[in-house]
Parts: structure tokens; C-alpha cells; sequence
């Protein structure tokens, strides 16, 4: 029996707000009081992005809510966290992101099968305000079409 991954949290806003080129697999280190927050579901990926600083990978604006049962264990719910990738990932990371509108956005967060926390990180372009129209009308007029075909149907 094969064990799915469970979802955290997906940052939605970043599907709206950029066009996903690549995506990458990547753990993050927390402390025990914050993964017992996350079994919760108590995390916030809205406003979240990544940073590369002296070879290494942080995500800064990761909101995990301080753990209900917690005492002072409890980390500040703000702080920067570190990702971790290979290293030759992070180089082709910090190249790529050198590139003009090229961002690292987190978009999902989920316990791997085995347990561990696992973050989904995409290189990211941005989207222009008349693509996100374009997207908003395309998803409008599949919805249509599949209301449509429903009422056929009956």
C-alpha cells in the first residue's frame, strides 16, 4: 500500500501572480514544536519567497503558527528558514534566479510519505497584468463550457 503525500498548506496566490518555468523538491529545517504546529495544519505560505545568501537557500516570509501545546520551545512564527538542496541545484538556482524576472516562490508544503516535511520550490516568472486576465477568461470559459455540457447531459 503506497502512502500519498499530505498537504500543508499550497501558496494559490503564486499561481495567479507567476508562471511556473521549473519546480524542485527541497526539505527544510524546523524545530520539533513547529512540525507538531504543521501536523496541525497551521501554516501560511501567501506572502513567502526564497532567498540564495553564501550558498545556501532560505525562505523568508513563512508564516508557522507557534505550537498550541508549546512552552518556551515556541520559535518566533517569522523567522527565516533554511532550504535544503543539493549543491549543484543551488548553483543552477542562483544562476537561474540572476536572470531578469526569474523568482524562487514556494508554492506547496507537504509531509513526504516517510514523514519528513518537504517544501515545493518553483523558479518562477512573472506575470503581467493582461496574462492574468488572459488566465482569469480561459478558466471562465472552461467553466462555462463544463456547466454546458452538464446541463446536456441531463
Amino acid at each position: 500500500m503506497a502512502r500519498e503525500k499530505k498537504q500543508i498548506a499550497k501558496n494559490r496566490k503564486a499561481f495567479h501572480d507567476y508562471e511556473m518555468v521549473e519546480t524542485f523538491e527541497c526539505g527544510i529545517v524546523l524545530t520539533g514544536t513547529e512540525v507538531r504546529s504543521l501536523r496541525e495544519n497551521h501554516c501560511q505560505l501567501t506572502d513567502c519567497f526564497a532567498l540564495i545568501r553564501r550558498g545556501e537557500v532560505w525562505v523568508q516570509g513563512l508564516h508557522i503558527a507557534p505550537y498550541s501545546h508549546g512552552n518556551i520551545a515556541n520559535v518566533d512564527p517569522d523567522r527565516k528558514r533554511k532550504l535544503l538542496l543539493h549543491r549543484n541545484q543551488i548553483r543552477y538556482l542562483e544562476g537561474k534566479s540572476k536572470e531578469k524576472g526569474l523568482a524562487l516562490v514556494p508554492i506547496s508544503m507537504y509531509f513526504a510519505p516517510n514523514g519528513l516535511v518537504k517544501v515545493e520550490l518553483a523558479l518562477a516568472r512573472g506575470k503581467k497584468l493582461y496574462d492574468k486576465r488572459a488566465a482569469m477568461a480561459q478558466r471562465d470559459a472552461e467553466r462555462e463550457i463544463e456547466r454546458a455540457i452538464k446541463s446536456q447531459v441531463r
